[in-house]
């Protein structure tokens, strides 16, 4: 592991080296971060640089996979998509528990819409209905309960995608597949920002407020309610209706109960969206890298790009502090307690409004700053977080959607998200127009 870091970093050193003198000039073409591996520019020498990169060397900072025995967090292998091809018809029962008739149910597969490490899912459609569903097939270990199931059968919030039901098929080489029937959600943030590049034009602010809200209230409710941990989210992993413009968190097959004192995977979450206590290898971390991952999401919806976009585990945390700046000994600490004797080169950390070099509301740059910190216990809560001032456009009962239709149900919460919640914050939370329609605030007011 040593050598493997040695190795890389010197490369990626040797690459910021020699384009160290186009970092302001980069800057400025690009109108802010993420625009290149290079192009988060902070002032610095290079020697500060080579510094970096000789304490990250002596640093066991993890970046490749860990050993299958090492946790069951590991995803089931790639499969061949056998199953998926358009028009292949499955059949199966549903139905049966309190005395009830198991019913047949036919989909015919339409096309494969994600493949991965995970497996398949395509989308299908019920012969006997016309519904359109999305199928996450996996090939299942026989020695172990499907932990994405176990999760989707807990979950039940309008921000997270419904599961239907499930069932198991075969093969004749006696595979065995789990299959999760998902309520379909035709797009996602990532294709949605894409769009928004392609005709060179930033996403409307109303949609970053309407996009990050819903992930808030998604977490708050995964993260209090069901003490589970997403831990992979990023913009393919949120599915949006393009009318509506509702949100639902998909993609569970990382998520987590996580438990005090049990340790974790610290390989764990896409990249881009990774918090600096995983690169740092913590095995004890919270629900605060959700948090994290969040704000990357919105930081990138308002840049038009990437925020951290680092090539490599280690390289994600150049990219980090290019930022951010150096992180304090304790906030190394807070990060992972067996890294606070290594000393990095005291990089200041890059202004925000210099990151978002186009004019944003310092409601917008203020809630990407309390979800960014090294700390993950400064980081706001996904709670805190919906309260945010951000969001008060949300909450105007005269706000619209760019197309004039009425904003999707956000403030229909269920007694479960509000149980426990001081008065205070309910009153941030919930505006006045929607507390007549919201049973627990009208008992409670």
């Amino acid at each position: 592991m040593y050598k493997f870091c040695y190795d890389l970093c010197q490369e990626i050193l040797q690459s910021i080296q020699e384009d160290w003198c186009l970092d302001e000039m980069k800057w400025r073409r690009h109108g802010g971060v993420g625009s290149s591996r290079t192009g988060n520019g902070f002032k610095g020498s290079s020697s500060s640089v080579d510094w970096l990169g000789r304490e990250m060397l002596e640093m066991s900072l993890k970046d490749s996979r860990p050993d299958q025995d090492d946790d069951r967090d590991s995803e089931p292998d790639i499969i061949d998509g056998m199953g998926a091809e358009a028009g292949h018809v499955i059949a199966t029962t549903i139905g049966g528990r309190n005395g009830q008739p198991r019913q047949t149910v036919t989909y015919i597969a339409e096309h494969v819409v994600g493949t991965g490490s995970f497996g398949v899912v395509f989308q299908a459609k019920c012969r006997e209905t016309g519904e359109i569903v999305a199928i996450k097939k996996v090939l299942q270990d026989k020695r172990y309960k499907n932990r994405e199931l176990q999760i989707m059968q807990m979950l039940d919030h309008p921000n997270i995608v419904a599961l239907k039901h499930c069932f198991f098929s075969t093969t004749d080489r006696e595979e065995l597949y789990l299959n999760l029937v998902l309520e379909f959600v035709p797009e996602t943030v990532n294709r949605i920002a894409r769009h928004y590049n392609r005709i060179n034009q930033r996403i409307p602010l109303i949609y970053v407020k309407l996009y990050t809200y819903q992930i808030c209230r998604a977490l708050a409710y995964i993260h209090n309610c069901v003490g589970i941990c997403h831990r992979d989210i990023k913009p393919q992993n949120l599915l949006v209706n393009p009318h509506t413009h509702q949100l639902k968190l998909c993609d569970f097959g990382s998520a987590k109960v996580l438990v005090k004192g049990e340790p974790n995977i610290s390989y764990i979450c896409s990249r881009y969206y990774r918090a600096p206590e995983l690169i740092f290898g913590a095995t004890e971390y919270t629900t605060a890298i959700d948090i994290w991952s969040t704000g990357c999401v919105m930081a990138e919806l308002l840049l038009g790009q990437p925020l951290f976009p680092g090539e490599s585990g280690v390289d994600q945390l150049v990219e980090i502090i290019k930022v951010l700046g150096t992180p304090t000994r304790e906030e190394i600490k807070c990060m992972n307690p067996n890294y606070t004797e290594f000393k990095f080169p005291q990089i200041k950390a890059h202004p925000w409004h210099k990151v978002f070099q186009k004019r944003l509301p310092p409601e917008a740059v203020d809630l990407v700053s309390r979800f960014l910190q090294y700390s993950p216990n400064l980081r706001c809560t996904a709670l805190e977080a919906c309260t945010h001032p951000f969001f008060d456009e949300l909450r105007d009962p005269n706000t619209r959607l760019s197309n004039g239709r009425p904003l999707p149900p956000l403030f229909n919460f269920k007694p479960q998200e509000l149980s426990g919640i001081p008065s205070d914050i309910l009153g941030r939370l919930i505006p006045e127009h929607a507390r007549k329609q919201n049973l627990f605030m009208a008992l409670h007011t």
